[in-house]
């Protein structure tokens, strides 16, 4: 590989990126460089997951000094100042920035800032002009927040905007079905935002599991979510200081603020992919191999940009074993089955493995579930419910999908899923003793199948 200017470059400072260069660097030996247009840490760090949840934090703080109250804290809410959290939030964002920085830089991966695009299978053309060549080409560019074509669109925000504003609006309409709208729906009205949210679909969360669906949606709309299902926007218009929508049912409403989370496409727009003859798919996605190879041999993706599952630590493990493969002579390939995941809207919604529908569908089934109130909210008063449920092969007795929505549901899903993952049995669950009084210990107590098919 002595005939090329490094080993590997990697175009994409995002997590599958960066631990792809690491590992490819650090215990591979390999002479790696990285090209990121943007700040680094990629979508999560700076404009995704990692924000995100520090602002679900934030929009907590008024229900927990609710029932403060209600266990005999003399407390009171203030005002919510956003430039201070903004201000604090974006320290911490430099901070994590800071440390992707010197993880390259300590592994020895040398880095541009500055964008790259492909020109044949070996060289990457850098944006000040410089070509570098390469024996093997990683592209790990992530994605992007997709907004359709509505007369209008340019008044909206997406998520990449949200974390920026120098204000919250007082009101907000909120446009998309999935986790990142409904997640952003709970935290803005939990900052004292009156929210509306218009999904063209028949219910939010669209590929999880009916029951938890109806769950997520029933409690946001009773925390004061106004959720309009079957309903998109027909246009935007300018209103002075506010934003007019007009929807597709011909209803009209003022807001303070748009924002738009209809989905992400790939970032493989201006790559030069297609000079290379790699078609991409239906989205712009790369098609790969399990290897996350392309068939162009010295190219590979991983992450966001192939469009398997879109999930960082995904991107992580793809990224990981690009570089074990390839550099560390320990070849294995991620693991796509049965991934965890959790929304974080209020209720938050953990789950692994398969929903009732689609388990259902290929083959008999047993589902034991549990709601009830959860000890600390209902001693403050409030009407919030928990919801457990696992789907059972009824033949094989393993569980195919583990499902939880309420408090800490994304905390217990990540332990659940090592079982799931493992192959356990509902025998498995029910031998296993409950601690008690928490309410995780739902899981092992259900004794009898509430559905059967």
């Amino acid at each position: 590989m002595s005939g090329f200017d490094c080993d590997l470059f990697v175009i994409g400072g995002g997590s599958g990126g960066v631990r792809a260069a690491r590992i490819a660097a650090a215990e591979g030996g390999a002479r790696v460089m990285l090209a990121e247009e943007s700040r680094m840490g990629g979508t999560c760090v700076i404009r995704g997951c990692v924000p995100k949840k520090l602002m679900v934090y934030a929009s907590e703080y008024p229900g927990a000094i609710a029932d403060a109250r209600a266990y005999g804290w003399q407390v009171s809410p203030g005002g919510f100042d956003w430039p201070q959290f903004r201000r604090q939030l974006e320290a911490e964002l430099d901070r994590l920035e800071g440390a992707y920085r010197n993880t390259l830089k300590n592994a020895g991966v040398i880095v541009h800032d500055q964008r790259a695009k492909l020109v044949d299978p070996h060289t990457v053309a850098l944006a000040d002009g410089t070509r570098i060549t390469a024996a093997h080409i990683l592209i790990a560019t992530g994605g992007r927040p997709f907004v359709p074509d509505v007369p209008g669109a340019d008044l909206a925000i997406t998520s990449n905007e949200i974390f920026h504003l120098d204000a919250l609006p007082q009101s907000a309409l909120v446009v998309g079905g999935g986790y990142i709208a409904s997640e952003f729906a709970c935290i803005l009205n939990g900052l004292g935002v009156e929210v509306a949210q218009y999904y063209r679909g028949a219910q939010i969360l669209r590929g999880f599991d009916d029951e938890c669906r109806g769950h997520v949606a029933n409690a946001m709309q009773a925390a004061g979510i106004a959720i309009h299902c079957n309903t998109d926007v027909a246009r935007l218009e300018r209103a002075g200081d506010q934003i007019r929508v007009v929807a597709t049912d011909g209803s009209e409403r003022l807001f303070d603020l748009v924002l738009y989370a209809t989905g992400r496409r790939p970032n493989t727009a201006g790559l030069g992919l297609e000079a290379l003859g790699l078609d991409l798919g239906k989205a712009g996605e790369i098609p790969v191999d399990g290897w996350s190879q392309t068939r162009i041999p010295s190219v590979y993706a991983v992450g966001d940009v192939t469009d398997r599952i879109n999930l960082t630590p995904v991107a992580i493990r793809e990224g990981h074993a690009f570089a074990d493969t390839l550099f560390g002579g320990k070849p294995w390939q991620a693991d796509h089955d049965l991934v965890a995941s959790a929304v974080f809207t209020q209720p938050e919604l953990g789950t692994v493995g398969l929903s009732e529908e689609a388990a259902r569908a290929e083959g008999p089934i047993e589902v034991y579930a549990a709601s009830f109130r959860p000890m600390q909210t209902l001693f403050a008063g409030r009407q919030d419910r928990m919801l457990m449920k696992l789907v059972v092969c009824a033949n094989t007795r393993r569980v195919l999908g583990c499902h939880i929505v309420g408090p800490g549901a994304g905390e217990m899903i990540q332990l659940a899923a090592v079982a799931v993952k493992m192959g356990a049995t509902k025998e498995d669950f029910d031998r296993t003793v409950a601690v008690h009084p928490t309410m995780a210990e739902e899981l092992v107590t259900m004794r009898n199948p509430v559905r059967k098919g």
